[in-house]
Formats: C-alpha cells, sequence, structure tokens
C-alpha cells in the first residue's frame, strides 16, 4: 500500500508530451459516488463506488474521515448501517508504484430511523357507530408516505390502507364489531424506497352502547323524613361520566332537596310529592350517552313504624340459658338494622343486622324491660320505640349424675348412669348425655338418648369418658352435673392377702382378706380352700374370712372370687395363698435331714414322716409354684432328694390317706455362697434363737457376718452366729445375714407361746367353769387377758415362696 503522503501529493497536472518516443498524460482522478443517497437511515445498505475509467490493473485505496486508508475493491458496501458509519469517505487507486489523484469527498449522513406513534381519536374504547381517527406520527421530516395495518404482529398480514398524497390519518365511519383489533403504521419516504419502523400496535376496542341501572337505597319504599340515594351504575370501564336525572319523565335539577355527587342523587327528607318514577342515563363528554335505566318506582309513606318485640321461649327463662329476643318489622318495608335497649331508653344501646338478639342469662337480674326500635340511612332514620317486654328469670336447677354400681367398673359388667333434677312442679325433663372426648366411638350413639337413665350392658373400653347430663324443656336447660369419670379396666382379677402371716399356731387367729384391684365398691365374696367352696358365711363378710382359733384342719390353699350387680359379674378367682397351720403337739412329725430351712443347691436333702404310733400311712407331700405335689422320690413315708435345685424351694408335710395335713415346714433352696442356719420348728417362747451364716465351700460359720431382721441391721461383724436369750414373740420376723461372700435368703422365724403357760390358762378356765357358772363373764376376761398376752406378728402383705424369700 503506497503511503499517505503519496496519495495526497502528485502536483498539477502536465499536458502531454513525447520524450524518447514515451507517452505522457495527466494523473487520473477516480470517480466517487454512492448509493441510495447521502442520506440514510440505521439499517440501510449504501453502495459507494471509486470509478477510475477503463484501466484495469488497480488496487483501490479508501480513507473514511482521517482515519488510515484501508484496501478494498472498486465497490464498498456497508450493510445494515449505524450511526457510527456516518462521515467523509475518499478514495483513490494504485498500480505499482504509481498512484492516481485522490477523489473528491462523499459525506454520508446516518441517522437512527424513526418510529412512529399511532394516536387514536376520540379513544381506544369506542361504541358501535362511532367514528375512530388513527393518526401515524413520525418525528422526522421529509416526504412521507403511510402504510396502515391491522393484526400485523399476530397474523403477519400485508397493509390494509396506502395514503395518497401525505395524509397521515387513518379514518373509520360507523365503527362495528369487525374493526376491533391491533393497529400499527409504518412511513415510506417518496424519493427512495426508506421506511420508519413499525409503530406500536394500538388496540381498538369495539363495544355496545353501556346500559344503565338505578339503584335506590335504604328501600323503593320510605317513610317520609328519610333520606333517599339514588345510584346511577353504567356497565362501562369509562370513569369520565356525566349523569341526567329524570322523574315522572322531566328532568331534575339540583336544589336543596336535590343533591348529586357524582353517579348518586340525594333526596334529603323525603315528603309525599317526591313518590314517582325515576330514570339515569349517562354522557361521555358530548360524543355518546349510555342506554336510559329502567325506570323505579318510590314510595313515600307518612306514617313512622312501629315494630313489635317478641322473645322465645316466652314463659320463664333459666340462668345459664339464652332468650332470643325478635324486634319485628313489616317485610314490605325493606332492609333495617336493630337498636336494643334493656331497663331503660336511655342512649347506650347495641346494635344488629338482623332483627334477633340472643341475650345470655348469667343471673337474675338479666330478667327485666327491653325494647326495640330499627333504623337505617345516614343520617340514621329511627321507628318509634316497641312496647316493653318484661324478661321472667328464674335461677336453673343443677342435674345430678350417679353411677352404679361403680365410676370404675371391669369389661362386661352392666353401669347405669342416673341424671336426676330437683325442680318444683310436675315439669317433665327430657336429657341430655355427652362425654369428653372426640374420638369416643359411643359418642354418637350417646347424643340418641334422651332417657333419665342411661345402661349399659357389657361395658367395654370404648365407654370410659368424663359423662356430663342437662335436663331440657323446649329449649331451655338445667346445669350440667359434674362430670363422673367411668373408667373401664380389663377384666377384673381378685387377690388375696393375709394378715398377720400365714404361719401360725394352732389356736391362733388369722384373717385373709379379698381385695379386687381398682375397685372397693358393692362386691361379695365367696372363699375357696382347695378348690372346695367355703359357706361358713360368718367367717367370709366384708370381703375377710377369719380363722379363731385355727385349727390344724384349716391347713391348706385359699383363694377367693368376688361379684356385683344384677346381672351378676364375677372376677377370676384370685391367686392362691397358702395357709399353715403347726399343731401344739402332734404325734407326726416332718423329719427334715439336715435339720434347716435353707438349704444349698446340689446338696441332698432327706425328709420322713414319723408317727410316735405308726408312721404307716403318711406320705410327705410340697407345695412349690402353686402346685401341690407329692416328692417324686417317695419311698414310703420318707422323701429323699439327691441333688437340689432352687425349684425344689417350696413348702413341705406330712399327710394321711384320709388327707389330714400334719407338721408343715418351709424348705428354701439357694444357688448362692450364703446360707443362714436356723431351727425348721418354732422357737417357743423364753427360750434362745441361734442363727448361723454358712458358707458353701467350708460348709462351716463364716467369721465375720452381719445379721438383719426385717431388713434392719441387729448385730454386726460377729463370729458368723447370733443368739437371742429369752425369744419373745417381738423377735417373730424375717432374717437373713450378709457376709463379703454374698448374702443368704430370708427366712421367716415364728414363736410359739409356751406349753405350760396355755396349759395354765385352760386349767384355770376349767376350775373356774365347774366352780360357778355365775363366773363366766370372769373366764371371758380372763380368756382376753391371756390373748393379750400373745403379740401379733407384723401384718404381712403376702408370702409367696421365690428364691429370695422363705415365708408362704
Amino acid at each position: 500500500m503506497a503511503s499517505s503522503s503519496a496519495m495526497s501529493g502528485g502536483g498539477a497536472p502536465k499536458k502531454n508530451s513525447t520524450l524518447n518516443h514515451c507517452t505522457l498524460t495527466d494523473k487520473p482522478k477516480p470517480f466517487l459516488t454512492v448509493e441510495p443517497q447521502s442520506s440514510v437511515f440505521t439499517g440501510d445498505t449504501v453502495t459507494l463506488s471509486c470509478d477510475v475509467g477503463q484501466s484495469t490493473g488497480w488496487t483501490f485505496l479508501w480513507r473514511k474521515d482521517s482515519n488510515p486508508e484501508s484496501i478494498d475493491h472498486s465497490t464498498k458496501t456497508i450493510s445494515s448501517v449505524r450511526v457510527s458509519d456516518g462521515g467523509t469517505y475518499q478514495c483513490r487507486a494504485e498500480r505499482g508504484k504509481y498512484y492516481t489523484e485522490i477523489s473528491d469527498t462523499i459525506k454520508i449522513t446516518v441517522s437512527k430511523r424513526p418510529k412512529p406513534v399511532v394516536r387514536v381519536q376520540p379513544d381506544v374504547r369506542v361504541f358501535r357507530g362511532e367514528t375512530v381517527t388513527l393518526t401515524c406520527d413520525i418525528q422526522e421530516t421529509g416526504d412521507w408516505r403511510y402504510n396502515w395495518y391491522k393484526d400485523h404482529y399476530s397474523r403477519g398480514q400485508d397493509w390494509i390502507y396506502y395514503s395518497a398524497g401525505q395524509d397521515k390519518n387513518y379514518k373509520i365511519t360507523s365503527v362495528d364489531w369487525s374493526h376491533a383489533g391491533v393497529y400499527s403504521c409504518r412511513g415510506t419516504q417518496t424519493k427512495a424506497p426508506q421506511y420508519s419502523e413499525f409503530s406500536d400496535g394500538v388496540t381498538l376496542t369495539v363495544s355496545d352502547l353501556p346500559t344503565s341501572t338505578l339503584t335506590v337505597t335504604p328501600d323503593r319504599s320510605v317513610f317520609t323524613g328519610e333520606t333517599v340515594n339514588l345510584k346511577c351504575v353504567i356497565n362501562s370501564d369509562h370513569s369520565d361520566w356525566r349523569y341526567e336525572w329524570n322523574k315522572d319523565s322531566s328532568m331534575l335539577q339540583r336544589s336543596e332537596r336535590y343533591t348529586v355527587n357524582r353517579d348518586t342523587l340525594s333526596i334529603v327528607k323525603a315528603v309525599e310529592s317526591d313518590q314517582g318514577q325515576y330514570t339515569c342515563k349517562g354522557h361521555i363528554d358530548g360524543r355518546s350517552v349510555s342506554s336510559r335505566s329502567s325506570s323505579v318506582s318510590l314510595s313515600v309513606k307518612g306514617l313512622k313504624p312501629k315494630p313489635e318485640l317478641t322473645s322465645d321461649p316466652a314463659g320463664a327463662a333459666l340462668t345459664g340459658n339464652t332468650v332470643t329476643l325478635t324486634c319485628r318489622m313489616d317485610p314490605s318495608t325493606g332492609y333495617w338494622d336493630f337498636y336494643w335497649y334493656k331497663h331503660t331508653l336511655n342512649p347506650e344501646t347495641e346494635k344488629t343486622q338482623t332483627n334477633s338478639y340472643r341475650l345470655k342469662i348469667d343471673s337474675v337480674s338479666d330478667g327485666g324491660q327491653y325494647w326495640c326500635r330499627a333504623g337505617r340511612g345516614k343520617p340514621v332514620y329511627y321507628t318509634n320505640y316497641s312496647d316493653a317486654l318484661w324478661v321472667n328469670v328464674t335461677e336453673s336447677p343443677k342435674a345430678v349424675l350417679t353411677v352404679r354400681p361403680d365410676e370404675r367398673v371391669f369389661r362386661g359388667e352392666t353401669v347405669t348412669l342416673r341424671c336426676d333434677i330437683k325442680w318444683g312442679g310436675d315439669t317433665e325433663w327430657t336429657y341430655r348425655w355427652e362425654i369428653g372426648g372426640t374420638n369416643n366411638q359411643y359418642k354418637n350413639t350417646l347424643n340418641q338418648i334422651s332417657t333419665q337413665e342411661l345402661n349399659i350392658s357389657s361395658v367395654d373400653h370404648f365407654h370410659s369418658g368424663k359423662y356430663t347430663c342437662t335436663g331440657q324443656i323446649n329449649t331451655q336447660s338445667s346445669q350440667r352435673s359434674d362430670a363422673v369419670t367411668l373408667t373401664v379396666s380389663a377384666e377384673a382379677q381378685a387377690a388375696v392377702r393375709v394378715s398377720p402371716q400365714p404361719w401360725l399356731t394352732e389356736g391362733e387367729s388369722v384373717t385373709l382378706i379379698c381385695e379386687v384391684s381398682g375397685s372397693s365398691t358393692g362386691w361379695t365374696f365367696s372363699w375357696f380352700r382347695d378348690h372346695d367352696h367355703l359357706s361358713d358365711s360368718s367367717r367370709g363378710a366384708g370381703g375377710s374370712y377369719t380363722l379363731s382359733p385355727a385349727a390344724l384342719q384349716h391347713t391348706g390353699v385359699y383363694t377367693c372370687r368376688a361379684e356385683r350387680g344384677r346381672p351378676a359379674y364375677y372376677t377370676h378367682n384370685s391367686s392362691t395363698q397358702p395357709l399353715w397351720v403347726t399343731g401344739v403337739s402332734s404325734s407326726v412329725s416332718l423329719v427334715i435331714n439336715p435339720s434347716r430351712s435353707q438349704h444349698f443347691s446340689s446338696d441332698s436333702l432327706s425328709l420322713s414322716c414319723e408317727d410316735q404310733s405308726n408312721s404307716a400311712g403318711w406320705t410327705v407331700r410340697r407345695y412349690t409354684d402353686k402346685d401341690t405335689k407329692t416328692c417324686s422320690t417317695q419311698t414310703g413315708s420318707a422323701c429323699v432328694i439327691e441333688s437340689l435345685s432352687t425349684s425344689d424351694t417350696g413348702v413341705y408335710w406330712c399327710q394321711s390317706e384320709s388327707g389330714e395335713k400334719r407338721h408343715p415346714q418351709n424348705i428354701t433352696v439357694h444357688d448362692g455362697e450364703v446360707i443362714l442356719v436356723s431351727s425348721v420348728d418354732p422357737v417357743i417362747e423364753g427360750e434362745t434363737l441361734t442363727l448361723h451364716c454358712l458358707h458353701r465351700s467350708t460348709n462351716s460359720s463364716i467369721l465375720s457376718a452381719d445379721f438383719y431382721k426385717d431388713g434392719s441391721l441387729v448385730q454386726n461383724q460377729t463370729t458368723g452366729e447370733m443368739s437371742i436369750t429369752t425369744v419373745s414373740k417381738s423377735h417373730e420376723g424375717f432374717y437373713y445375714c450378709k457376709t463379703e461372700r454374698g448374702q443368704s435368703l430370708h427366712s421367716w422365724i415364728s414363736v410359739r407361746v409356751s406349753r405350760s403357760g396355755q396349759i395354765s390358762v385352760f386349767k384355770v378356765l376349767s376350775f373356774l367353769l365347774a366352780a360357778c357358772q355365775y363366773l363366766i363373764a370372769t373366764v371371758v376376761l380372763l380368756y382376753k387377758c391371756y390373748r393379750a398376752r400373745v403379740p401379733s406378728a407384723e401384718d404381712q402383705n403376702q408370702y409367696a415362696v421365690t428364691e429370695e424369700e422363705t415365708s408362704i
């Protein structure tokens, strides 16, 4: 490329001359042209042509403004020009090292393409039959013609109108439905094929003339002195309506009594002459009107109305209930608000939009006189007051709910709930029953029951809940009863316990007590010994069965059962409770070897029945785990257990062929390391009690041991032995020992009154009875003194044979 200085040089043109047969001519000057013209819009295409004549082999150099030269063809095309493409352009040609002169300068002006704006007169929302003028406004000078398009963007339609001359308006006379749509325009210059942009679309909507509807408040029938408002409602989106009002075909003019606020005409303090037929219609800037409304008839009455006040119920009201007051107006008089007055016609009132008022009667003081009146409009027009109505209030009675047999019942029982209301007169109540909780499946059935008694046969778990009842007379209710909680448990189970303890000597007293867990009301009890029913009612009254004095034949396994209700509901039989009665002197003895109540597991044990007269016919029996069995290794009257286990723990005794039980003994088998060695027979009162703490491996007393009675420490750090001299009844109890090697099980130590003491008492009694029959009272007193000498053992709830406790 040649330098810019070479492009600008060359000097003045020279004439032709011949030198050495060479022909010289002046430097050519290119001719620069532009199409379509020098003034264009953004987006147009511009073509520049640099013409050097018919010579060939040239390279063309172009310059814009003061920018460096660039190489291009003889024709330079700029597609979709931008504003920055505007400026001055020049060109020259080059062949070898030879340059032409520079062309004349051409200036190209690039303007932003104008965008028309469509304007509509009178409005984009027009009514059928109106004339609409659309104007295509282009803010750019020039010789423009105008193209109009309808729904061009949505349908891709061609133009619908092409203006002749420079008329920018598109006029539609007598608009119809078909003219509705989106209109746009574009301008075209006449001298060159240049176009403006498309305008944004303008939506023209066409609708029928709107209808007018006339409404009247407070009502079409009013009373003299009321303010009446007539409102003209036009179904149109336009907001600049002017309204015209007519009465009996004559136009109304504003006055003190006729005021207008936009779409509302107010008649202040109506008089009877204001009766008539009213209509309205609307105008929009005078160019169109709405249709005239249908006529509305207004009636004006001269007499001020008076409502009637009634109450429901009409008689005496009960506290805690609701009385409904009704203020009755003639339905033909239209809509009213209602005002309520209590005791006095003072301004402190309550207002409701309905003609009924619910009066909550909380106390007798809520009774008295009541009035009502109605009002409506702004300012409020009031009717006359109603006549006074007396509301009489009486204290409401309270329902009392009772339940039989008990609030705590068991599945399968029959339950009766009764609702009683103390109320004077012969009033017939109906009853409403309720149960608390929303998930109770019995709730729906309960709502259908209205009798005084609620009977539930074969009660189940879902009947559990809090029950209440109320009485009802018409719409009045009594006070709700206090809630009664009905608890339904699984099938009832009787339980038996013994007092003072199940080990006793003949002649002593013992009481068996039968209880039903979770309930103590209305039960009667039956007693069984060794599965045989005991019919001695004097011993088993009131849930307890007393043996006084106890005899050997009372030894056995006792159970009880409870029943109540009609039809009778029975519990299951209770768990078993053994009772062991030892004779003061018995010819039959159970001999235990080794002679102690506690034994180590795996040791051997020998038991035999010895009768001073004859041991034949006696066998060793035992009671373990609530079952009575014969010794499994019985040989004659002897039983030998080679290897003891904890399952051998139980009570052993001698039993004759006829079923007599003699000399029961408690045997405990321990799989631990320590046992307590004590006498298997009761200790005689006044003798010495000696206890040993024995270790399994040494089979001898442990040098250091602590001894406990009924859980309390009585002696510690002993030589493994504890002695109590002069034993008394107070020493009865559970004993065990504890060492660093382990702890023994518990053994019950019983204390028996000395035989000599008993004999002496009976001898005295016999002498007194033989001496004089008048000393019977003295005999009774002496016998009571004897019984007072024998302290009762602590009351034990239940002595069961376990691995941890030896008493049953």
